[in-house]
Order: C-alpha cells, then sequence, then structure tokens
C-alpha cells in the first residue's frame, strides 16, 4: 500500500482555474514530483514540459549546496489524473476573538497517496537541482519550498489547457536582466564590486562619469543603462560595461570571484578591490589620458565627439573600444606574451584619436574637408578592432601582423594606415626565442 504525504494547502481560485498553494519540504518534492517525459502517455506533453531541463541544472544546484543565502521560488506543479484529494480543516478560535476569522477559509490538507502522479509545469530545473541537491546532501531534504499545484486531466482539453496554463507562465514571467542583476546581486563578486567602484572609487563615482539609468520617472520608474552611452550624452561608459572591464581586469583574482552564485569572503572582496583599482587607475592614464582630459573638459560629450573633428574623438569613449582594448590586455597577460606594466606602458603608445590605427578599424570616415565620420558597428568590426589592437599591443610574430592588415583590408575595403614594418618593430620575443637566439649568436 502507498505511503500517503500529507501537505498542508490552501485551496484557491483564479480566471478558470482551481489550484492549491501548498508547503513541501524539499525530500517531500523530490520523492512526490516528476518531470513530464517520467510520465509515459503523452510525448507531446512531455516534449513540452522537458525542454530546457539541462547545463542550468548545475549551477542551481551549486547554489544550494554552498550558498548559505539560497532561495528558491515557488514550484508550479500539474496533477496527472484531475484534482487531487483536497480535505478541508476548520481551525477551532483561540480566546482572542476574529483573529482567524477568514484565515481558515480553504485551508486543508492535500494527499500524495500514489493515486495522481505530478509532473513540475514550470520550475524543472529547481526541481532537477533540488533532487540532485539533496542525494549530495540529505539535510537539505528538511528545508521548504512553495508549490503551487494545479489538476491536469489527459483528454485533449485537458492538455490544451495545461498547454496553454505553461505558455501564459513562460510568455508573461519576467526574468532579470544582466543590468538588473550587476545592480542586485549579492554572490557575484563582480557585480559586488562594481558597485563598489560606482560608490567609492575616485573617478568612477564621480557624477555622470558612468551611466547607470537610461530612465527615471517621476513616480518610481527606472530603466538601466544599456550598453551604449547615448549621443549627447557625457558619460564615460554603462554600468553593464564597466562590469565587463572589471571582469577582464580581473581574470586572475582568487577563484571565489568567478563563482557567481557563492559570495567571496569579505578579505577577498576587499583584496579584489584594491587590485582592481590599481590596474583601473593605470588603463585610465595609459588609454591617453582618459581620466585627466574628462575632468579637464568643458563638456565631457566633446571629448567623444568635438563637432567637426569627430575623426579626433577619444577612443576611450567608446564602449566598444573600452571593451576590446581590455580583451586584448587579458588575452597577452594571460598568454604570458607581456605582464600589466609593459602592457599599461604599449597602450600609452598608441594614437588615441578615433581616426587613427587601430582604432579607425570602428571608425567610418565621412568624405569631405572636415574630418568626421561615425561609428562603425557589426561583430566582424568588433573582431577586427581585436586583432589590430594585438598587433599594435602584443604582437609576436610578422604573420600575425600580417594577418591583422589582410583582415582590414577585407572587412574596410582599403589599405591599412601603419606600414607593416612599423609594427613589426614591436613583436615581442618570448624568453624562450630570446634564448634560443643568444645560444646562436654564441
Amino acid at each position: 500500500m502507498p505511503t500517503k504525504t500529507f501537505v498542508p494547502a490552501f485551496k484557491a481560485r483564479v480566471g478558470e482555474w482551481e489550484y492549491y498553494l501548498c508547503l513541501m519540504s524539499y525530500a517531500q518534492v523530490a520523492r512526490e514530483v516528476q518531470f513530464a517525459y517520467e510520465l509515459g502517455g503523452n510525448k507531446d506533453l512531455g516534449t513540452m514540459i522537458q525542454r530546457g531541463v539541462g547545463a542550468r541544472t548545475a549551477e542551481i544546484t551549486e547554489y544550494l549546496l554552498t550558498n548559505p543565502h539560497r532561495f528558491l521560488g515557488s514550484l508550479v506543479v500539474a496533477a496527472w489524473g484531475g484534482h487531487p484529494e483536497y480535505i478541508p480543516l476548520t481551525m477551532e478560535e483561540s480566546a482572542e476573538q476574529g483573529m482567524l476569522a477568514g484565515v481558515d477559509r480553504e485551508f486543508g490538507v492535500l494527499t500524495f497517496d500514489g493515486t495522481h502522479q505530478f509532473f513540475a509545469l514550470d520550475g524543472q530545473h529547481r526541481l532537477r537541482a533540488i533532487k540532485d541537491a539533496i542525494k549530495r546532501k540529505p539535510d537539505l531534504g528538511s528545508e521548504d519550498i512553495g508549490v503551487v499545484v494545479v489538476p491536469h486531466f489527459d483528454s485533449e482539453e485537458g492538455r490544451r489547457k495545461t498547454r496553454r496554463l505553461f505558455t501564459n507562465i513562460n510568455k508573461n514571467a519576467v526574468t532579470t536582466n544582466k543590468q538588473e542583476n550587476i545592480a542586485l546581486d549579492e554572490d557575484d563578486g563582480f557585480a559586488i564590486l562594481t558597485r563598489r567602484f560606482l560608490d567609492d572609487h575616485e573617478f568612477i563615482s564621480k557624477q555622470g562619469v558612468v551611466q547607470v539609468f537610461s530612465k527615471q520617472g517621476t513616480e518610481g520608474e527606472l530603466k538601466l543603462a544599456t550598453r551604449q552611452v547615448p549621443v549627447g550624452q557625457s558619460a564615460w561608459t554603462t554600468i553593464g560595461v564597466l562590469y565587463d572591464i572589471l571582469r577582464e581586469l580581473g581574470f586572475d583574482l582568487d577563484g571565489s570571484m568567478h563563482k557567481v552564485s557563492v559570495r567571496a569572503t569579505d578579505e577577498v572582496l576587499d583584496e579584489s578591490y584594491e587590485i582592481l583599482s590599481e590596474r583601473m587607475e593605470s588603463l585610465l592614464d595609459s588609454c591617453g589620458e582618459l581620466r585627466r582630459l574628462y575632468l579637464g573638459a568643458a563638456s565631457p560629450k566633446e571629448l567623444r565627439t568635438p563637432k567637426g573633428h569627430e575623426h579626433d574623438g577619444h577612443p576611450f569613449m567608446r564602449p566598444i573600444v573600452q571593451t576590446a582594448v581590455v580583451k586584448t590586455l587579458r588575452h597577452a597577460i594571460e598568454q604570458g606574451t607581456i605582464d600589466w606594466d609593459e602592457g599599461f606602458q604599449r597602450l600609452s603608445m598608441l594614437d588615441w584619436r578615433m581616426g587613427a590605427a587601430p582604432f579607425v578599424a570602428a571608425w567610418n570616415e565621412t568624405p569631405g574637408e572636415r574630418a568626421t565620420g561615425k561609428m562603425a558597428t557589426g561583430k566582424d568590426i568588433s573582431d577586427l578592432l581585436l586583432e589590430l589592437l594585438s598587433a599594435h599591443v602584443a604582437p609576436k610574430s610578422k604573420a600575425q601582423i600580417e594577418r591583422a592588415i589582410r583582415s582590414y583590408r577585407s572587412v574596410k575595403g582599403k589599405r591599412y594606415p601603419v606600414p607593416i614594418d612599423d609594427l613589426v618593430d614591436g613583436i615581442i620575443i618570448s624568453p624562450v626565442a630570446s634564448s634560443m637566439a643568444a645560444e646562436e649568436n654564441n
């Protein structure tokens, strides 16, 4: 005889649905709730519900196992076979009359006794993570989660109704975007430090340097900035790009900084902030003395696009250049081609004008006497800028330089403004190659 499981529940109604709000332990959920594909008899429904259960589950499992601040939202579970067995209960009134008035409305117990099968309609990733987590850490089984139970009838009309509910849940669910995660996340170390830079860093924290919001309404409406600085704005960059810059500059920090679901210790966060602050300051100074010029400009937006001389605008006022520069720097240091000091020194030697190489890769000059133009966009432009920056900052061979220049001609349809020989002079000889050359000379 199947073992019965009893869970407290409120019976509720909305639209054409009658459903139940339940409190279940992780262990009860893991035991009683299945996935649609495990039920059989309805491949169409199984395919619909099963989609997406995959790699994301491992992240949620790790979150449950390691994060003391863990919390999961409610699951929506369908009862295969119609309405589950529900027993209404009445609470006895206490001495304090009226306290329970309306509280026990439609309160009762749901019975899980094997006569129904229950499958996850929404929250299949969370369900899989719960099942996997308690296998590795059984104590988690005593923790609780909210469960919304809806009836599912195995008929054409029942399947149609359940499919409609499934699509309504997923179409109307609003997930947080990347910018919102940066603004709110308390586990992602780089999100935490992005906010700290916005609060504490001498330059980054100045009003208007980083655009955080693109819209602030009079009644509390907020819209976080995208990755682009709008025309006419004076901001150096946006919150999303700042986060990416810090991640690239901090690629070699303590491993806990790269675990987005487990908060690093305060000691690691403090140490990481100090390291990133030093690197950020070197970056701002090496990239065409951006900080000094920004603070000294009557209007920082003129630093980005000087009227009538857009060709001479500062490249490091452009998010596409900011991200390309730190990616190039990271790659070269990660490969052991250069160290941080040499990387910053080589960046300082570039011609920091939008119409100059290598930044001209992302610039379309307007024909005429005035040095005007506009930014070029697209993945091919981003890739080309990365390739040319590497050829200027940390080239390892003449062949690498030649490939970059060929790419420029292919994408832009014209000759690169810097001769190959000028770039060859900057080739970095690895310690191994240098040692071999010395032996040959001896």
